[in-house]
C-alpha cells in the first residue's frame, strides 16, 4: 500500500524536461537508433592454473591459461591446482584449475587507461592435497588504491548464498597502462592462501559518468541532493537484472560480457505481478544519448508490470528485495522502456518509485521521460543508496517498490520495469569489501549412534529413490538437508573406529543433521545448523513398530500400488484417525538413499495447496518409508485412460490443471531457491477427495540454476515421453524443462492416450510430437477425447491447446514460463465458463454436428479480427483489443468481459 509523501517539485521538473525537448533541435537525431554494440579495447579471460592455450567455456567464451600468457611473472612461485572432487555440475572453464598464492601475488594486465570490468571467479573446494583446504582460505584482493575484498572466504561466501562457485564483479578506473591485481592471504591465520580460478579483464564505457548535472543521481530520502560520480570511484556489482525476462549470458550482452539475472527470485511475496515481451510492431529505439551498450535489446525487450487490474494493482505494491552489505553508498538504475500498445501517448500509464520505503520518483511517465521517443524508447534512471551501518547485522535488505500514481488520473493505474542494477561505491578509503556471513555451526556426530554395533548387510547405499505421494497447504521455506558424500563418509569412519559386523546401507539419521544448507547446483555440501532435528511440525519421525501397526505388518490387502521405489500401503496413524499413503522402500530397487533423502528435504519444508505434504519418515532397522495424506481419487491418469472409471467432464479435468500448474508455479518462483521438479507427468499429479490437484514425487527434484547461471549441467533424468528433448540433448537442466513435460500432461488431458504408444504408427508414438503436427494441420480436433466432443467451447479449446503446444516446443526459450501457462490456463476456464453462463454453449452436451474442427476454430478467431487475450497484460498489435487498468478499449468475443476474464485475481487462492 502507498503511504509516502507527494513531492510536487517533480510535475514541474517533467513539464521541463518535455518542453526542453521539443525545443531541441537536435531531438530528431538523438531518437535516431544507436544499437552498435559497445566493442572494448581490451578483453582478456584468463583460465588460472591452466595450461597455455586457448579454452573455451561452457558460454563459448575462449579462455587463455595464465602459464606463459604474459600476465603472470614468477608464477613458478604459486600452485597451480585442480580440485580433489571435480563435481560434472561445475563448468570446467575456468572451475577445474585454480592458481593458489600462499604469498602476495600481482597478475600485471597491459591495458589502455580507462574504465575496466574486473571480474574474479571462485570455486571453494580443497585443491591439489589436504593442504589446501577450502575453510583455511581467507585472502583479500587489490586494483591499486581499491581493495576489492578483504579476509574474503569464498567458502564461507558461498555456503552463505548457496552457490557452488562465485563470480564476483568490480568496475575500476585505471588512469596508467598497468591493471596490477594483488592477491594477499590473510596474515591472521598461518595456513591461510589465497586462490583464484578465472580473471576477466574487460574495457568499459563511462556507463556511471551522467552526462550533465542534471542529470546526476539523486540521493534517495533527500531534497534535491545529488552525488557526483566523478571517474575515480569504484564499483562492485551487487544485482543485475532482466525484469520480466530470462537470464542474459555474457555473449548476449551487448558487447561488454554482463551477465543479467531473471529478477523472479528477488519479487517479494506472491505479488509478482505480470511479464510481457514487446510487441512485434515496436523497435527499440536507442539514441545517442542511450546507446545500446547501457543495457541489451533483451532487457528492454520484456517488462513486468503489475497487471491489468486497476482494483488490485491500488493495493499492493510491485516489490523487488535484494539483500546488501551495510555501511556503504549503493548506486541504483532502474530502467524502463514502454514496449506493448496501447501505452504511446502521456498520462496514460503513470506510477511512483518507492527505495527503501522512501520516495524516489513521484508521477514517472516513461513515454515523458523518453522526450518524444514514444514507445520503443528506452530510459533509465539513477539514484544513490544510503546503507547505514547499524550494530544488528552486517547486511541489509534494500526494497525498490512501485505503485500506481492516480494523482494525474492516468488511463491504466499500472507500473512497470524492465531491468534493474545495484551497485556499491567504494568508501572514502577505498574499501569495496564487505565481511564475510557467519560461518555455519559445525556438526558433531557420534558413529555409535549412526552404525548399530551389530547390523545387517553392508552397502553403501547410493542409488536414487522417487517419491511422492500426496498435498499440502501454503508456503514456508526451503532447506536441504543431508548430502550423501558426508553420508558415505561417516559409515566409512563408523568402519575403520572397529563397529563389529556390517553398517548399515552408508547413510546418516537425519535427526543427525537438523536444518542442513542447500547449494543451487548439482552439488550438495554437508554443512548444516546445530538445529536437533526436522521442526516436529513441519516432519514426524515414526517408529518401525509404528509403521507397521499402521499397516497392519505390511498387509498386502492394503496395498494401493508398486513404484520405482517401492510399494505404497494405506495406513491409519493416530489410533485411526487419520488415513495415510505409506512408501516403504524396497532395497532391491535402483532407486533408494539420494531420492529418499530429497524428498524429504523438499517436502518437509515446502507447503502449498497444490503440492504433496509429507507428514513423516521412518528410517529406523534400514528401512527408507516416506509417510504421506492419503489420495482419496488416486493418480490424474487413472482417470483418463485404461481405466473402468467414468471420465472427467472438461471444466474439471481443466481446474486440475490449473491446480497442478499453480504447484509448478510455486516450485519454480514462489519458494526460496527455484525447484525443478523434473519428473511431471500424469501418475505424479494426485487427487484428494476434493478433487484438487497436487503434484508429488520429488525424489528427481532438482534446486535451479544460481544467479550466475541460466541453467544445471545434470545427468538427464525423467520419463520418456515427458523428457524435454533440449534437456536430453544438452543434459542442460533449467525450469523449461518442467514446462516441456506439463505440455505433455496438458495434451493427455485433452486426448486421453498415453505419452508414448509403442503400439500405433511410428509418426504417432509420442503423444507430444503427433499433437503438434495435427494442431499445424488444424487436424487436433481428430485425436481429442471423444468424450469430449462438443463439450468445450471453442475459444476455450484454442487457448488450451495454443497453450499446450507452446509448452512443448523444441527450444526452452519458446516455451512460456510456468506463470504464462497458469495464466492461460486460468483464461481458458474463464472463457469455458463465461460461454456456459451466456447460454450460447451448453456444458456436457454432445453436439456431432458441430465437431471442434482444429482448422475452424483458428480462422474463425482470425477473422474476427486477431484478438490476443490479454494474458500477457498488453495486446500483440496497434489494432488488438486490450484491457489495462480497469479500462478496456474493445470487448472480448464470446461474451467475455474483462471482469470475468481476469476474476480469478481478485481472488487471494487464484495464484
Amino acid at each position: 500500500m502507498k503511504t509516502h509523501k507527494r513531492n510536487p517539485n517533480w510535475l514541474l521538473l517533467l513539464l521541463f524536461a518535455a518542453i526542453t525537448a521539443l525545443m531541441d533541435p537536435t531531438f530528431a537525431q538523438n531518437t535516431t537508433a544507436a544499437t552498435t554494440a559497445y566493442i572494448p579495447a581490451e578483453k582478456i579471460f584468463l583460465d588460472c592454473g591452466a595450461s597455455k592455450g586457448n579454452q573455451p567455456s561452457q558460454d563459448s567464451l575462449s579462455w587463455e591459461g595464465d602459464v606463459g600468457s604474459g600476465y603472470a611473472a614468477g608464477i613458478q612461485k604459486t600452485v597451480s591446482a585442480t580440485p580433489s572432487a571435480q563435481d560434472p555440475s561445475i563448468p570446467t572453464v575456468p572451475y577445474m584449475t585454480a592458481r593458489i598464492f600462499q604469498t602476495p601475488y600481482t597478475y600485471s594486465f597491459p591495458v589502455t587507461p580507462g574504465r575496466k570490468f574486473v571480474r574474479l571467479h571462485f570455486y571453494p573446494s580443497n585443491y591439489t592435497n589436504p593442504k589446501f583446504v577450502a575453510s583455511d582460505s581467507f585472502f583479500s584482493v587489490s586494483v591499486g588504491p581499491y581493495t576489492l575484498l578483504n579476509n574474503f572466504s569464498a567458502l564461507l561466501t558461498a555456503q552463505a548464498k548457496n552457490f557452488d562457485y562465485i563470480r564476483k564483479e568490480f568496475s575500476v578506473n585505471i588512469s596508467s597502462n598497468t591493471l596490477n591485481l594483488t592477491f594477499t592471504p590473510s596474515p591472521a591465520n598461518k595456513n591461510a592462501f589465497a586462490f583464484v580460478n578465472g580473471i576477466e579483464i574487460v574495457s568499459m564505457p563511462q556507463i556511471f559518468i551522467e552526462r550533465d548535472a542534471f542529470s546526476q543521481p539523486q540521493i534517495v530520502g533527500t531534497t534535491g541532493t545529488t552525488l557526483t560520480i566523478n571517474e575515480n570511484m569504484a564499483f562492485e556489482t551487487v544485482a543485475r537484472l532482466n525484469v520480466g525476462g530470462s537470464a542474459v549470458s555474457p555473449n548476449d550482452d551487448s558487447g561488454i560480457y554482463r551477465e543479467w539475472d531473471d529478477d523472479s527470485i528477488y519479487i517479494y511475496g506472491a505479488a509478482v505481478g505480470v511479464t510481457y515481451p514487446k510487441d512485434p510492431n515496436v523497435t527499440i529505439k536507442y539514441s545517442d544519448t542511450i546507446p545500446e551498450y547501457i543495457a541489451p535489446q533483451a532487457v528492454y525487450a520484456t517488462a513486468r508490470s503489475m497487471g491489468p487490474q486497476a482494483s488490485v494493482n491500488l493495493n499492493y505494491n510491485l516489490t523487488w528485495i535484494v539483500t546488501v552489505d551495510a555501511g556503504f553508498f549503493y548506486y541504483v538504475r532502474l530502467h524502463f522502456c514502454e514496449i506493448a500498445y496501447p501505452i504511446t501517448q502521456i498520462n496514460m500509464r503513470v506510477f511512483d518509485v518507492f527505495i527503501n520505503n522512501q520516495t524516489a520518483v513521484e508521477g514517472l511517465d516513461v513515454i515523458v521521460y523518453a522526450n518524444g521517443g514514444g514507445i520503443g524508447a528506452p530510459i533509465y534512471l539513477d539514484f544513490i543508496v544510503v546503507v547505514p551501518n547499524t550494530s544488528a547485522s552486517s547486511q541489509q535488505d534494500l526494497w525498490i517498490a512501485l505503485h500506481p500514481d492516480i494523482s494525474n488520473k492516468p488511463v491504466y493505474y499500472d507500473a512497470e520495469l524492465n531491468g534493474l542494477e545495484i551497485f556499491k561505491l567504494n568508501d572514502s578509503t577505498g574499501n569495496l569489501a564487505g565481511l564475510n556471513p557467519p560461518p555455519l555451526p559445525a556438526q558433531t556426530v557420534d558413529p555409535s549412534q549412526v552404525l548399530p554395533k551389530t547390523g545387517s548387510k553392508k552397502g553403501h547405499g547410493s542409488a536414487a529413490i522417487a517419491g511422492g505421494i500426496v498435498g499440502g497447504a501454503v508456503a514456508i521455506a526451503l532447506v536441504f538437508l543431508a548430502v550423501l558424500f558426508a553420508l558415505k563418509k561417516r559409515a566409512r569412519r563408523g568402519k575403520d573406529s572397529g563397529s563389529s559386523g556390517d553398517g548399515p546401507s552408508g547413510w546418516l539419521p537425519l535427526s543427525l543433521y537438523g536444518n542442513s544448507h542447500t547449494t543451487s547446483s548439482a552439488k550438495t555440501t554437508t554443512t548444516g545448523s546445530s538445529a536437533p532435528s526436522l521442526p516436529s511440525n513441519l516432519c514426524r519421525h515414526f517408529s518401525f513398530a509404528e509403521i507397521k501397526a499402521a499397516t497392519n505388518d505390511f498387509d498386502e490387502a492394503l496395498l494401493l500400488g508398486v513404484g520405482g521405489f517401492g510399494k505404497v500401503y494405506k495406513g491409519e496413524i493416530d489410533n485411526g484417525t487419520m488415513s495415510v499413503a505409506i512408501k516403504r522402500g524396497n532395497p532391491l530397487s535402483e532407486q533408494g538413499v539420494n531420492e529418499f533423502q530429497t524428498e524429504i528435504e523438499m517436502l518437509s519444508k515446502l507447503r502449498h495447496r497444490h503440492l504433496v505434504s509429507l507428514i513423516g519418515y521412518c528410517e529406523e532397522n534400514c528401512e527408507m518409508i516416506l509417510v504421506y495424506d492419503y489420495m482419496g481419487q488416486g493418480t490424474l491418469r487413472e482417470h483418463l485412460y485404461k481405466t473402468q472409471k467414468p471420465p472427467l467432464p472438461w471444466k474439471q479435468r481443466l481446474e486440475i490443471c490449473i491446480g497442478a500448474a499453480r504447484g509448478l508455479h510455486y516450485l519454480h518462483t514462489g519458494a526460496k531457491y527455484t525447484i525443478i521438479h523434473r519428473d511431471v507427468k500424469t501418475t505424479n499429479i494426485l487427487l484428494d477427495d476434493k478433487w484438487v490437484a497436487k503434484v508429488s514425487d520429488f525424489g528427481l527434484s532438482k534446486t535451479g540454476p544460481t544467479l550466475d547461471h541460466t541453467h544445471v549441467s545434470t545427468v538427464v533424468k525423467g520419463s520418456f515421453g515427458y523428457l524435454d528433448p533440449e534437456y536430453f540433448r544438452r543434459q542442460q537442466l533449467t525450469e523449461k524443462s518442467d514446462v516441456y513435460s506439463f505440455g505433455v500432461v496438458l495434451f493427455e488431458v485433452l486426448c486421453a492416450r498415453p505419452a508414448l504408444n509403442p503400439t500405433l504408427p511410428k509418426e504417432q508414438v509420442s503423444l507430444a510430437e503427433w499433437a503438434l503436427h495435427c494442431a499445424k494441420k488444424g487436424t487436433l480436433d481428430a485425436i481429442i477425447d471423444p468424450y469430449l466432443k462438443g463439450r468445450i467451447a471453442p475459444q476455450c479449446l484454442k487457448k488450451f491447446a495454443d497453450t499446450a503446444e507452446k509448452c512443448v516446443s523444441d527450444k526452452g526459450m519458446e516455451r512460456p514460463a510456468m506463470g504464462d501457462v497458469l495464466w492461460n490456463l486460468e483464461f481458458a476456464l474463464q472463457m469455458q465458463e463465461t460461454a456456459e453462463e451466456s447460454g450460447g454453449f451448453e456444458s456436457g452436451t454432445e453436439n456431432d454436428e458441430a465437431p471442434l474442427k482444429g482448422a475452424s476454430w483458428r480462422k474463425k478467431d482470425e477473422a474476427a479480427g486477431g484478438h490476443e487475450d490479454p494474458s500477457a497484460g498488453f495486446s500483440a498489435s496497434t489494432g488488438s483489443a486490450v484491457s489495462l487498468g480497469g479500462r478496456s478499449e474493445d470487448s472480448y468475443g464470446g461474451g467475455l468481459t474483462p471482469s470475468a476474464v481476469f476474476s480469478q485475481i481478485m481472488n487471494p487462492t487464484g495464484r
